[in-house]
């Protein structure tokens, strides 16, 4: 029996931007500007953003002003940063970490505060792949933090299975410079690629402003940022199907559909004076659907198989991964979602392993 996941404590409420000076901007940047070339590049900023000529794009801090020639940085658009679905993603992404590294004692409330210098990238890297990745563990200066963030960031890639000349979207600088979009980017890979226990937000999207200097002069474009896409169990784009249209555009039969999946498989499980009211929670430890899968094949599931009272994450796992692999020796085919999404109370999934059992097995008396 898996022993239970062990749960770190979430943040109260989510962590504000820590104001910080210029000074200390330019301090972590390694640039010492003069204070006289500082005004003009905060002028030449302004200039840029309110002269006729320049697109309209939210206002920026100053220090995101001070540019080499052709130099280009960029950052999430401010009105981007109240989108839910963004919102919801950082919020699931920091949660997935905080669990991987609650025995640990680690705890992250801000993803570009916390993860910049790679320290604890490198922890999470470690936890999940269960390899020590040779760096020095703590290390202050910026030349040693990067040094350390490209270890962890080539140790990444080489899992990803991502070569030196792929269009990367993040790196050691992106990264080291706080770039939002660079750290979620790595993150949401990696939780697919790791088949994290969570469920990301679809189809999330943010305007990047994009600023470059040239010839003296500051040119800006805003793009649409794809974080996120749509997922099956593999990671891929996948068509819609006749359970998305039910949840978006008609949820009065979708009502009718839930009455009959519960009509379906009550029909089984009152044989062992067992009944589902609920189908929004009550398939979600793999209880029900392990015995359901015995009932409609004609066994006994041995009770050591699977967990009959499950307490845990990882047991509630195990019980649907194995009622999986019973539909698979039953001759179903594998289903697209996975165990997780169950455990999640990820409603649509388990509705569409509940109507590819009623499509084989409605014949049944």
């Amino acid at each position: 029996m898996a022993s239970p996941r062990p749960k770190s404590p979430r943040p109260v409420t989510p962590q504000k931007k820590k104001d910080e000076s210029f000074l200390e901007y330019l301090g972590t940047l390694g640039r010492r500007k003069k204070i006289k070339e500082v005004n003009e590049l905060q002028a030449e900023g302004k200039h840029a953003i309110d002269s006729p000529g320049s697109p309209t794009i939210p206002d920026l801090p100053p220090q995101d002003y001070i540019l080499d020639e052709y130099e280009e940085r960029s950052m999430i658009e401010p009105i981007s940063y109240e989108d839910a679905k963004l919102k919801e993603l950082m919020r699931v992404l920091i949660d997935w970490i905080n669990d991987e590294l609650a025995d640990q004692r680690i705890i992250v409330k801000d993803i570009e505060e916390d993860l910049y210098d790679g320290q604890i990238l490198q922890k999470v890297l470690e936890k999940l792949t269960e390899v020590k990745l040779d760096v020095v563990e703590v290390t202050q200066s910026e030349e040693g933090q990067k040094q350390k963030l490209k270890t962890v960031l080539d140790a990444a890639n080489k899992v990803l299975g991502l070569a030196r000349w792929n269009q990367l979207k993040w790196s050691v600088d992106s990264v080291h410079s706080k770039n939002v979009v660079a750290i979620l980017h790595l993150l949401v890979a990696l939780a697919r690629h790791f088949r994290a226990p969570v469920r990301l937000p679809e189809n999330v999207v943010v305007n990047v402003v994009i600023v470059q200097k040239r010839d003296g002069i500051l040119h800006t474009r805003t793009v649409a940022e794809e974080l996120t896409s749509t997922y099956d169990d593999l990671g891929m784009r996948v068509e819609r199907d006749a359970f998305d249209t039910l949840f978006d555009h008609a949820p009065d039969k979708l009502q009718v559909v839930k009455k009959s999946l519960v009509s379906f498989v009550n029909k089984h499980l009152n044989r062992i004076n067992l009944e589902v009211t609920d189908l929004d929670t009550q398939f979600h430890d793999g209880v029900y659907l392990t015995l359901l899968m015995g009932l409609l094949e004609g066994y006994f599931v041995p009770l050591f198989s699977f967990n009959l009272t499950p307490t845990s994450f990882d047991q509630k796992v195990h019980n649907v991964t194995f009622a999986f692999e019973l539909m698979m020796d039953a001759g179903l085919e594998k289903p697209k979602a996975r165990p997780e999404d169950l455990v999640n109370l990820d409603l649509k999934s388990t509705l569409r392993v509940l109507y590819n059992l009623f499509t084989k097995y409605k014949h049944l008396s």
